[in-house]
């Protein structure tokens, strides 16, 4: 059988499109009748579509953990061992395989950021309302603030109990403190803490 033309049969099939095989023979060198056969065939053959699996079900209490240790520098195999400790049962190779999709995914982002110079601007993104279950079973809700200084890639984290403006103020002043500097320009992703009203 010959797959090439088989390939350019499914596609037909799969495109709900009626070839013209006397075409379609000239082209590939074969009989008409041929390239119905395999036509027919191709029409025959059932798509099989594998549900997706889900690598990260045991990761869902831990994935925003997983991202702020990974975004301020940690080692797989350290995250790994720190979400361990706080009740996590799945194994490395799928800490390893959300890391450097996370990677990948970052990198796709970056492909679109502005560049920035040097005391310019600064990016904001308040992870908000992140669930850890400890050893115990008991489920903590805390917020994670993270401002980011692009050039220089200096960061400055911290925990927060709540979403308030005040608290966004003060989480803000802290890092002002810690960079030793204010910027220019504050990048938000669309905080709703931070926006007053959304664009329609």
């Amino acid at each position: 059988m010959r797959k090439d033309i088989f390939e350019r049969m499914r596609f037909f099939v799969k495109e709900d499109i009626k070839p013209n095989f006397s075409q379609i023979a000239r082209q590939y060198g074969v009989d008409r009748r041929t390239a119905k056969t395999l036509y027919d065939k191709a029409g025959q053959v059932k798509e099989v579509v594998r549900k997706k699996r889900n690598i990260h079900g045991k990761l869902d209490d831990f994935k925003e953990i997983v991202k702020l240790k990974y975004e301020a520098g940690c080692t797989a195999m350290a995250i790994y061992r720190f979400i361990q400790k706080k009740g996590y049962t799945g194994g490395y190779t799928l800490v390893k395989t959300f890391c450097r999709n996370y990677k990948q995914e970052e990198i796709k982002k970056a492909t679109i950021r502005v560049t920035h110079t040097i005391g310019l601007s600064a990016q904001v993104d308040w992870k908000e309302e992140v669930k850890l279950r400890d050893k115990y079973g008991k489920v903590h809700t805390f917020n994670i603030f993270l401002y980011v200084l692009p050039y220089s890639k200096l960061k400055f984290i911290s925990l927060t109990m709540d979403k308030s403006q005040d608290t966004l103020f003060e989480m803000l002043y802290k890092a002002f403190q810690y960079t030793n500097g204010v910027p220019k320009e504050i990048w938000f992703d669309n905080m709703a803490t931070v926006v007053d009203h959304h664009s329609s």
